[in-house]
């Protein structure tokens, strides 16, 4: 069964004989199923208005479990964006109801951020609506195939750890 990178390796290979274009095999169809991947994303969190940054801000509160808070450092090394960002989506999310800031009963300082049942329900909706459509993506993968390509990816992801 070809496709379009078997298509685009082989205009490699005749114009650049020399090189190893195995990465490129691999490479360029991750990055293809990225943007479909990114396009199902979007689909999903717009039928929860949601956008993705807010999901992952929203998912790492829930994935936290009750009373479903994280302190900002915590948001921080869970969603990888810088603290100015950070601050910024807590904002937004708390303008919208999907958050609050609380203190810190452990640190007079320290600030809170818990998600609202309001923001339960647009995390769970939006999560529900995404493994759906991560489900359709791999539907012609057997279970044995899906273990075996999360290895796989598992072990390309090793490095960046």
């Amino acid at each position: 069964m070809r496709d379009e990178v078997d298509e685009l390796v082989e205009a490699w290979a005749r114009e650049r004989a020399d090189l190893d274009l195995a990465p490129v095999e691999v490479f360029s169809r991750i990055g293809r199923l990225a943007r479909h991947l990114d396009l199902a994303r979007k689909d999903a969190f717009a039928a929860h208005q949601i956008e993705s940054w807010e999901f992952d801000v929203l998912a790492a509160l829930r994935r936290a479990g009750t009373p479903y808070e994280l302190s900002p450092g915590r948001l921080l090394r869970e969603t990888l964006v810088t603290s100015g960002t950070m601050t910024n989506r807590v904002d937004r999310l708390a303008a919208r109801g999907l958050v609050e800031r609380l203190p810190d009963p452990h640190d007079r300082r320290g600030v809170l951020v818990r998600l609202t049942p309001e923001g339960k329900v647009a995390v769970d909706g939006a999560f529900e609506a995404l493994l759906e459509a991560e489900a359709a993506l791999t539907g012609d993968l057997t279970e044995s195939d899906r273990h075996q390509l999360a290895g796989l990816l598992r072990k390309l992801l090793r490095p960046f750890s």
